[in-house]
């Protein structure tokens, strides 16, 4: 019997896991899973005075994210949204060096993001090395993905940095302090294979490197960044790895994952099912449905 994602978002809340990895095909509810998470853990209804007093504690990073910053393309510059994450993250953590650093490690390190005084808005331009001035540029999805990226996992450094240290006292800032979850939604899809396995074991060894209590939650649907992070949680106590589905009814179903692929299990349903049809020129097109769905 399929639960509703509320239902797996308590699931995922009562394992108490330090570390789970969910794969699932896109239009399974990755993000809306991390909604619903969200909302489990810091429900809206809350008034600002009850927020200041219980403090932040779930952080998240999924599609919405990126709404926050869109493109101009009359002024080649990618403009951010008023709102209060990366009021935060850049004006009050002042992240915007390392935000840098970690964007020209999965792109180029040529291509530096120049921060206008406000922090509303970004423009790109190519460094040479000597004293001419570069044009700005407009640069691609993948590369604007990965900026906003940057700035989350900049955020995440800083967050794991602060919690290490067990004294609440010695630490820089007690904004964390309440923080229980970071949940991470697919971070940047439309990377190479090279960059795709390096930005996955950062993850992992940013995560391995926490001592605090606090808890993470990854989704994908990228076979290759989910075996890299099962491979490198693999020996890692206190980790989870799931399977989330999406069922014909519109409930969903998660179940536990053993291997370093997430399709073992619907390679063998293929190879079970593709027994039972005659016949045998219609495999083809099952094959294709099959795939597709």
């Amino acid at each position: 019997m399929g639960q509703s994602l509320i239902e797996i978002a308590q699931t995922l809340k009562d394992a108490d896991k330090k570390t789970q990895l969910i794969y699932a095909f896109n239009g399974s509810g990755k993000t809306r899973l991390s909604r619903s998470f969200k909302e489990l853990i810091a429900p809206k209804e809350l008034d600002a005075e009850q927020q200041e007093e219980v403090g932040i504690k779930i952080l998240y990073y999924n599609a919405f994210t990126e709404d926050l910053f869109y493109w101009d393309n009359n002024d080649r510059k990618l403009r951010i949204q008023p709102n209060s994450f990366t009021n935060w993250v850049l004006r009050e953590q002042g992240q915007d060096r390392n935000i840098i650093e970690n964007f020209q490690q999965l792109t180029n390190d040529k291509l530096t993001p120049q921060f206008s005084e406000d922090f509303t808005e970004v423009r790109f331009s190519f460094e040479r090395g000597n004293d001419n001035i570069s044009e700005f540029v407009k640069i691609s999805k993948g590369e604007e993905s990965c900026f906003i990226w940057s700035v989350f996992f900049s955020l995440m450094e800083q967050v794991v940095s602060v919690l290490n240290i067990a004294e609440h006292e010695n630490r820089e800032t007690d904004q964390y302090n309440s923080l229980d979850y970071i949940f991470i939604d697919d971070p940047v899809s439309s990377l190479d294979d090279s960059h795709l396995i390096e930005l996955a074991v950062n993850i992992a060894e940013l995560i391995k490197s926490s001592t605090s209590e606090l808890k993470f939650i990854i989704t994908t649907h990228n076979p290759l960044f989910y075996n890299v992070l099962f491979n490198e949680f693999n020996r890692v106590k206190n980790t989870k790895k799931i399977r989330l589905e999406k069922l014909n009814d519109g409930s969903f179903s998660i179940g536990e994952l053993a291997s370093d692929s997430p399709f073992s299990y619907h390679l063998f349903l293929l190879s079970e099912l593709e027994k039972a049809i005659q016949p045998p020129h219609d495999i083809k097109k099952f094959h294709f449905n099959f795939l597709r769905n």
